[in-house]
């Protein structure tokens, strides 16, 4: 049977710091980006809710536009049918056939008022409906102004650091593959606990690189040694000492 390696604990401390050279350089890529991926990705979503507000804005105004020509059309039947009542009220016979025309055409009357209320009040409506459009249209340019300038920005950046970011998460993946699995799931732990990403850290002024708390001289020594994994008391980091730290490259 093939036998499997047992790696030192020395060896894997240099599998765990090289990966976390990686990652922290890959960190240090998007840190440079910034907050412009997720700014762009507002934009967008902003834009994109603005354009669905601005299209319901222009369906309600062709609703108003279309109502407004419905009450012209009544006030010309209206008009049509007062006319015709004028006519048959030259050739009443009597009294009560001259005072139904006389109410049909008051009613013809009224009807023409209240359409034409309605059409004025519609209007208005439109006029403030037109407004929020305009206002909204402006939003959506400057707006999209603004994410034009960001995306620039952004896809310079990946244009400078995209050669560079490929290799070393190709790196960073293959390092992985190199880490013991629990030290790995530990790693992986850590460096989400954390902004900065540091899982591992060297002891630096007699104290943890991470939290700045002191590491006590006979902790030092066995950390020197590479004997055992050792990990920070106060937050839990991965420590290994400066001479290690200096002969894994990248």
């Amino acid at each position: 049977m093939a036998t499997v390696k047992e790696y030192s604990v020395e060896e894997k401390l240099a599998s765990v710091l090289r990966l976390q050279k990686m990652d922290s350089r890959l960190d240090e890529i998007q840190v440079l980006k910034g907050e412009l991926p997720m700014e762009v990705k507002d934009l967008e979503d902003e834009i994109e809710g603005l354009n669905t507000r601005l299209s319901h804005i222009e369906d309600e105004i062709r609703g108003i536009q279309d109502f407004i020509a419905n009450k012209k059309a009544a006030i010309k039947e209206s008009e049509a049918l007062m006319k015709k009542y004028e006519k048959q009220q030259d050739n009443v016979k009597n009294s009560r056939e001259f005072e139904a025309i006389t109410k049909e055409l008051e009613m013809q009357s009224l009807e023409i008022k209240l359409a034409e209320k309605h059409i004025k009040d519609a209007n208005d409506e439109v006029k403030d409906k037109s407004r929020i459009l305009e206002s909204a249209k402006k939003t959506i340019s400057d707006k999209e102004s603004n994410l034009k300038h960001k995306k620039g920005e952004l896809e310079k950046i990946i244009a400078e650091t995209e050669k560079e970011e490929k290799a070393f998460r190709k790196q960073s993946d293959e390092a992985r593959t190199k880490v013991e699995a629990r030290l790995l799931a530990a790693y992986e732990k850590i460096r989400k606990n954390y902004r900065n990403g540091l899982a591992v850290v060297t002891v630096s002024r007699d104290s943890c690189g991470g939290c700045f708390n002191a590491i006590p001289p006979q902790r030092q020594a066995e950390i020197r040694q590479r004997k055992k994994i050792i990990v920070c008391e106060h937050c839990g980091r991965i420590l290994v000492d400066n001479d290690l730290e200096a002969t894994v490259t990248i």
